[in-house]
């Protein structure tokens, strides 16, 4: 067994809603289950991008407590922020997805290249 394997909550077991999309609350839990690999990567190394990454998932899940009902996905937090205007305000819950997709994006590319053999961290990154 790997540290995937046993994870508890994985982005591959969450269930799209039909035409509603990405459930917040599992989102958000498999995101925080990410957290331990960074602390394993090198907690000094990946310090800036562990500290970016749940600061975006806190931003998000700030939003999501305000009215989990209203807020049960994503797109229906982005559409909120859109239809009222902060969707571009910074530390809006629309920017920290935006960012947190994107740290997402990069550590999966970053462990492909360790999983596919590159053993030199800098390479790899």
């Amino acid at each position: 067994p790997t540290f995937f394997s046993v994870m508890s909550n994985r982005f591959s077991d969450i269930e799209l809603q039909e035409e509603e999309g990405i459930p917040t609350e599992e989102f958000l839990e498999s995101c925080y289950a990410i957290v331990p690999v960074l602390d394993k990567l090198g907690p000094t190394v990946f310090a800036p991008v562990k500290m970016d990454f749940v600061g975006n998932i806190k931003k998000i899940n700030q939003k999501f407590i305000t009215n989990k009902e209203e807020f049960d996905t994503l797109q229906k937090i982005v559409l909120h922020e859109v239809n009222t205007g902060v969707a571009q305000v910074r530390n809006s819950a629309t920017e920290a997805l935006l960012w947190l997709k994107r740290g997402l994006k990069f550590l999966k590319g970053f462990l492909t290249e360790v999983k596919n053999g590159e053993k030199n961290i800098q390479t790899a990154l």
